[in-house]
């Protein structure tokens, strides 16, 4: 008899985890209570990126004659449209996630999901109450966009990132609280819409992320800066005053930079956004009755196979918290991995390599180990940067902004990449296989690349490494 897997969740970690149990030969029960796909297909990663193409869009429309047409500039956004199109774009691929489902023989319920113990999952739906009985149980019911203290949610004046994507119309100014991943995107791309975009982080510098070394930090907000874009730093919001159309939001110090003495400073504004990461959704999973353990951090508890402390139950995806990188493709990694579990084989997931994309104008992207980590860990590292501007194919596409960087050690072995630039999201792959590989600098320096193309900006950087840059300029000589 086929081994029965029942899932909890169908965004990216419950859905891929679905088919790869089916493809493994097993019964699989796929539970959601709304639309299959989660937080990235309806409410995150495709609906901003829906937005960023028609951003990206106004930009080059309003820009036409830098490429030799007249004509252009005369252009308005109708959100209307804009929405249609984006909901298009989620349908087109909701259904091609369901004829997936379908076609691996998928069974998928509609309802609320809770764990009942080892085995045992209860679905709530229009039917009234089941039991779902199995021989292997998968949470992954995903996150959902966290508060903060006196900022909180109404969906009116402040906003969530779900709120954010669901805007009638494009807001005269927005405050954005949270110079993050969420927040640096949001900012780019409502400006670029036309609204005027003021974002508010609490510690030193845009993206302040482990894997993100300061010098892309700097690169970005001086992009933010051309946009009209004002920054605030190491300040934190200490009071909210609602107004007749809007906000005013005074900033102080933050207490997350030591020595922070700022002065306090004014914002006005007709929404605010706030973007200050995740909290779990898993309020109604039935965890504490069920008996499943927890983290010191309040997250689920796994082995490095993705198993609870109950026999049988598996847990991937943000239900993992934040020790874990909270991404779509981990999480559809760990989906796969736990879906092998349930079936008997040992699968694991390497976050050794995990490329970062940042879909900001210019975009950024990370793998591995950043020059500043590097040398944390007692790395002898080296960075060799490569600029964007240098390129035949970023000059030709007017898209000059950013880098490329190169973290080695001594031996010239690849420890990561950053790029910040046009494409930079597509570009990372080619260094998340090399650093996969065990690759070093001479792998990549060696690999022809087609020219013209933005991809040239690793194999020069990967020269330079080498002291071989043909389009680098020499070290000055003494």
């Amino acid at each position: 008899m086929a081994t029965k897997v029942t899932i909890i969740g169908a965004g990216p970690a419950g859905y891929q985890a679905a088919i790869r149990a089916a493809q493994l030969g097993g019964r699989v029960t796929l539970v959601e209570r709304a639309a299959v796909g989660g937080t990235c297909l309806h409410r995150g990663c495709i609906p901003t990126k829906a937005l960023k193409a028609t951003a990206e869009a106004l930009a080059r429309a309003k820009d036409l004659e830098q490429y030799g047409i007249r004509g252009g500039g005369d252009c308005a956004v109708d959100m209307t449209a804009v929405l249609e199109r984006q909901a298009r774009i989620v349908d087109t691929l909701t259904q091609g996630i369901e004829k997936l489902l379908q076609a691996h023989g998928v069974q998928v319920l509609q309802g609320h999901g809770r764990l009942e113990g080892p085995g045992r999952v209860s679905l709530a739906g229009e039917g009234g109450t089941q039991v779902i009985e199995s021989d292997a149980v998968i949470l992954a019911s995903g996150s959902r966009p966290g508060d903060l203290p006196g900022l909180a949610a109404d969906g009116e004046l402040v906003l969530n990132s779900d709120h954010a994507l669901a805007l009638s119309q494009v807001p005269e100014s927005l405050a954005v609280v949270g110079g993050g991943v969420v927040g640096c995107e949001f900012a780019m791309i409502m400006a670029g819409l036309g609204c005027r975009v003021t974002v508010i982080e609490a510690l030193e510098r845009l993206l302040p992320l482990p894997n993100i070394d300061p010098d892309l930090s700097k690169v970005l907000a001086r992009e933010m800066k051309k946009r009209r874009i004002a920054v605030h730093t190491a300040k934190v919001v200490t009071k909210l005053e609602r107004t007749g159309d809007g906000a005013r939001l005074t900033l102080g110090p933050s207490p997350l930079v030591p020595g922070a003495k700022s002065k306090e400073a004014v914002v006005e504004a007709a929404r605010v956004l706030v973007s200050v990461g995740r909290r779990l959704a898993d309020d109604e999973l039935g965890l504490e009755r069920a008996g499943v353990a927890r983290g010191e951090d309040g997250a689920v508890a796994v082995d490095s196979f993705l198993r609870t402390n109950l026999p049988g139950v598996w847990a991937v995806g943000d239900l993992l918290g934040p020790r874990r990188p909270m991404l779509a493709h981990v999480a559809g990694a760990e989906g796969v991995a736990a879906a092998a579990g349930a079936l008997g084989l040992a699968e694991t997931v390497s976050y050794q390599v995990v490329p970062s994309a940042i879909f900001t104008s210019p975009e950024v992207a990370a793998v591995g180990l950043g020059q500043a980590q590097a040398a944390e860990l007692g790395y002898q590292a080296r960075a060799n940067v490569f600029q964007m501007r240098t390129l035949g194919r970023a000059q030709a596409g007017g898209e000059i902004a950013g880098f490329c960087k190169l973290v080695s050690d001594q031996d010239g072995r690849l420890l990561g990449a950053q790029i910040i630039g046009a494409r930079a999201t597509d570009l990372v792959a080619e260094c998340a296989l090399a650093l996969k590989l065990g690759a070093t600098v001479a792998d990549l320096a060696g690999t022809m690349h087609a020219h013209p193309t933005l991809a040239e900006a690793v194999h020069e950087a990967a020269e330079d490494a080498l002291g071989l840059g043909l389009h680098s300029m020499p070290p000055r000589r003494k």
